[in-house]
């Protein structure tokens, strides 16, 4: 029996978050959503994603310094992050890359199956036929 994987949505615009909240969760996963960086931090020390998609600009604290934080978070430094922004910048995403982003995708470019694609590639989650039924 696997245990669903775990993703940790970061996003503030509530909409977004909750097409991608439903998306993940019919595509199998266990999703936990928080609006801000601060919330970000805290719930990932406590929820243990293995992956989390986090936004970049945000309230409190931007998805730049939460990636910072959790790469330099002895529990929180190996979970996979995705940064999906609106930012499309060169200069953003090599910041990106170089506080430990595993991928940055910019919103405008991908559609939420792109996402979901990159969330398996980073899984190792293998692309099975949608059977929420069977999953468990």
């Amino acid at each position: 029996m696997d245990a669903k994987k775990k993703i940790l949505l970061v996003e503030d615009d509530v909409s977004l978050s909750s097409v991608y909240h439903a998306r993940l969760e019919l595509e199998g996963f266990e999703v936990h959503d928080v609006s801000d960086g601060e919330n970000a931090l805290s719930a990932a020390v406590q929820f243990k994603p293995d992956l989390i998609l986090l936004d970049a600009m945000m309230p409190k604290i931007s998805g730049f310094d939460v990636l910072d934080i959790l790469r330099n978070t002895p529990e929180t430094a190996n979970i996979r992050i995705i940064m999906l922004t609106a930012l499309s910048q060169p200069k953003d995403k090599e910041r990106a890359e170089q506080l430990g982003v595993d991928d940055y995708l910019v919103k405008s470019q991908v559609v939420i199956s792109d996402v979901v694609e990159r969330i398996r590639h980073h899984l190792g989650v293998e692309i099975t036929p949608q059977n929420p039924t069977t999953q468990y």
